[in-house]
């Protein structure tokens, strides 16, 4: 089991997200919370330069197309969720 989590970079950011893309947002950030912690084994002891700001995209419930900004957090073991565009 991986130790790597996911989180908002804002409360406001989550609140402020209709259900449908919450739903869809926390799927996207737990896969790529699950996918980081294969690419990035050494966790907390990455010594290397960071992945930057990142994006991922998906398709909610309702049809809508989501876009997410996020950023690596490999030393803290984390997703942070910048952004979300909905269209």
């Amino acid at each position: 089991m991986s130790d790597w989590r996911w989180e908002y970079i804002s409360d406001a950011l989550g609140e402020s997200l209709s259900a449908t893309l919450r739903t869809e947002i926390e799927r996207i950030a737990a896969e790529l919370a699950v996918v980081n912690s294969m690419v990035y084994l050494e966790g907390a002891a990455y010594q290397g330069t960071s992945p930057g700001l990142r994006i991922e995209d998906g398709i909610a419930s309702d049809g809508q197309h989501v876009m997410v900004s996020y950023l690596t957090d490999v030393r803290g073991q984390r997703i942070v969720i910048a952004s979300v565009t909905s269209a």
